[in-house]
């Protein structure tokens, strides 16, 4: 049997979990809130820290409220939902602080702004496992499937065709062969994209699948308020439908100048806003399907954005001369010390990066800020309610080294 401890919780930190001590150890745990005691079952100890389980709440914050989801804590999907939305937020920008301090050396702005939205059904994507005839997500930390027919977080076309393909998934027709799928919807259209599974799937099982989502395998047309993209199924989107026009308009609410330089530009999401400020426009995506699809919507939108399909290292490295204005929004793995060295050398005005992984951008605004860079603004901007996930916009501006 695993040990058991009773800690109480001192704070959250950035993966979802509440962290305590004990014995001068530090003991992290989920699905808690700050002040609580719990008691938890250690599970094996990594790099002198100690994970538990948590088998009860002895002492429960007075913010505890009850999960919205039945599958709350089984599901590995979200981490926040024992806790009100505002408090969530709260967790979010003090954990961005705290990260920023620790892995970059660097004190945030004495105000952070929040953009957030609608806390429930926000979500255009979700992913599927499949395992014996059933749908669901993983559980957390695992490989086992949490069999759902709904999800709260996902938006209502993506719970219609969650229970559509539940249904399928039972019918001698469903490969027993398939281990994950990805639904993304414009609340009209749903595409399925497949993206596990043993052995090549039947033309058949396709057309089967567009009976219930009429053009499942086709790209998706997706509106923003001012634009419509083409999304084929390789190709990356944000996840939060209600923000994605907040986020533009926080990305580049000073962007101005001649040329704009759009890194890692995926559909053109941001690419498509900017060629209506600036006369010259580039943007550089290194997935083909993506720059295919960046294209074909900026002339259908009758904008010049020069589409360039190479990686932001190799782009930049070519680059002659600055641009007046840098829009980066990096994977998780942030810029990295090659495109940072870059764009010391280019000193470029104004940089805005927009960020997925605090981490890599306390690593990557530490790198820029010895260069000669000084940070403007931080921007939280929830684009993962429920979740510990978290966006920032960093806008930094050159001032010499």
């Amino acid at each position: 049997m695993s040990a058991t401890l009773q800690i109480q919780i001192e704070k959250m930190i950035y993966g979802g979990d509440g962290l305590a001590r004990h014995e001068g150890q530090v003991v992290m745990a989920p699905y808690v809130l700050p002040g609580e005691t719990v008691t938890v079952a250690l599970e094996p100890s990594r790099k002198g820290l100690l994970r538990g389980r948590v088998q009860g709440v002895d002492t429960p914050a007075a913010e505890r409220q009850t999960a919205a989801c039945p599958l709350f804590a089984r599901c590995g999907g979200c981490h926040y939902q024992q806790a009100p939305y505002q408090l969530q937020l709260a967790w979010k920008r003090d954990i961005l602080r705290e990260v920023l301090r620790r892995v970059g050396k660097i004190e945030a702005p004495d105000d952070i702004p929040t953009l957030s939205g609608e806390p429930w059904r926000y979500r255009n994507r979700i992913q599927l496992h499949a395992a014996g005839g059933r749908l669901g997500f993983l559980e957390p930390g695992s490989r086992a499937l949490c069999p759902a027919r709904a999800c709260p977080i996902a938006s209502p076309r993506l719970n219609q065709a969650l229970a559509d393909l539940s249904e399928m998934a039972r019918a001698p027709r469903w490969p027993p062969f398939l281990r994950s799928l990805e639904l993304f919807t414009n609340e009209t259209a749903v595409q399925l994209n497949v993206l596990d599974t043993g052995r090549p799937l039947a033309r058949h099982f396709f057309d089967w699948c567009a009976e219930r989502l009429p053009g499942a395998s086709e790209p998706l047309e997706y509106p923003t308020r001012d634009f419509c993209f083409r999304v084929g199924g390789r190709s990356f989107f944000q996840v939060n439908r209600f923000l994605l026009d907040a986020l533009v308009d926080a990305a580049l609410a000073d962007a101005q100048g001649r040329h704009a330089l759009d890194l890692y530009a995926g559909v053109g999401l941001f690419s498509l806003p900017l060629a209506r400020r600036f006369p010259r426009v580039t943007a550089v995506e290194s997935t083909r399907s993506a720059a295919q699809d960046l294209a074909f919507n900026a002339a259908r939108a009758g904008l010049p954005v020069d589409v360039r399909q190479a990686s932001v290292e190799t782009f930049l490295a070519e680059l002659p001369q600055a641009p007046d204005f840098v829009l980066a929004d990096p994977p998780r793995a942030g810029l990295g010390k090659r495109a940072v060295r870059r764009l010391v050398e280019l000193k470029t005005p104004l940089l805005v990066i927009v960020a997925c992984d605090p981490a890599t951008l306390a690593r990557d605004l530490a790198l820029l800020a010895a260069g000669g860079y000084r940070i403007d603004s931080l921007t939280l901007v929830d684009l993962f309610p429920q979740t510990y996930h978290l966006e920032t916009i960093a806008r930094l501006r050159w001032t010499g080294a």
